[in-house]
């Protein structure tokens, strides 16, 4: 069987930061997560990954890029510096670096998408936490400066 290998495309709101997002699940079998931390509340956000894809990050500029870390400091969340839109997560090690991607700037948003599940990650340690992530987040092909789609 051939693996068919669909890329969506997210940005904020303002086209400033964006995302493409190649993978090969289908957009019904996304395993779709509703954080309930504070900052994910407060964003709506509701994300996903695949640790079989791949995710390239472009930006305008790199000055409109903002890397806000909370809590265990862990990653990096991507928020426009114009427009206040969170993107998603990144979390570099000295292996490379994976991301979660928050589905809501996705401007032709799959219909087929399951609802987010509520989840909570506060009762994780440090090490079970970047072990999950490097795990199951989607690897960054990279960040690149150009146009966004």
């Amino acid at each position: 069987m051939t693996l068919t290998v669909a890329t969506y495309e997210g940005r904020c709101h303002c086209g400033a930061l964006g995302f493409e997002f190649s993978t090969g699940i289908p957009p019904a079998e996304w395993a779709v997560r509703a954080c309930q931390c504070a900052f994910c509340r407060a964003h709506a956000a509701a994300c996903t990954a695949d640790p079989s894809g791949s995710v390239t990050f472009r930006h305008a500029t790199e000055a409109m890029l903002h890397r806000y870390r909370f809590g265990l400091h862990t990653a990096d969340f991507l928020l426009c510096r114009n427009c206040g839109v969170y993107l998603g997560a990144v979390l570099t090690t000295a292996r490379q670096s994976f991301a979660t991607l928050n589905t809501r700037v996705m401007p032709s948003l799959p219909l087929s998408m399951p609802c987010p599940q509520p989840i909570t990650y506060g009762h994780e340690s440090v090490e079970s936490r970047v072990q999950r992530r490097q795990s199951r987040w989607t690897p960054v092909a990279e960040y690149a400066r150009a146009s966004i789609p």
